[in-house]
């Protein structure tokens, strides 16, 4: 059986002459009986366009690159994971988000939030805006029951109808 590829790349080209030249050496002698032919597959392959040219300086030499010479080769699994080994390997206890145990009430507000951590909600409440909003004179912020002393003369005086949180100091 002969395969004919029209259209070839020189390198592709090139390679096949040569595995055909050495079926014919082995088919020499096996028909004396000296030897028998090394058998195996004969791909036919058309080459894709992505395939390098040869170099110049190759061609007058007479050893072209090899055919997968410049193709990148990555390990492949050799057996297919279970469904089983996947979940276990995925749902592995160190992978998993640890569940949080430090959760509190807010005493103030109600809303929930870290032990450690002051209230987002109550916290946000007190701020000024951010720090790109923030005003150009110094604030101070005042709790019922609270007056302002000679220190705050010429400073920005924000009220709050309620008491001061437990967490806010005075300034």
């Amino acid at each position: 059986m002969v395969v004919v590829v029209l259209h070839m790349m020189p390198p592709i080209r090139h390679l096949l002459q040569r595995c055909w030249q050495r079926l014919e050496r082995g088919l020499l002698p096996a028909v004396c009986g000296v030897q028998s032919p090394l058998w195996g597959l004969a791909p036919a392959v058309q080459a894709p366009a992505c395939l390098p040219e040869p170099a110049a300086g190759t061609a007058e030499s007479g050893e072209g690159p090899g055919f997968l010479g410049g193709v990148l080769w990555m390990a492949a699994p050799k057996k297919r994971r279970s469904i089983e080994v996947n979940r276990c390997r995925r749902r592995n206890p160190s992978k998993l988000i640890p569940v949080k145990r430090n959760i509190d009430v807010c005493p103030e507000c109600g809303n929930l939030k870290l032990k450690h951590v002051l209230c987002g909600y109550c916290y946000a409440k007190v701020k000024e805006g951010g720090a790109f909003n923030a005003p150009t004179v110094e604030s101070v912020v005042l709790y019922d029951g609270e007056k302002p002393t000679e220190k705050d003369e010429g400073k920005r005086i924000i009220e709050r109808a309620r008491k001061r949180p437990s967490w806010f100091i005075r300034n």
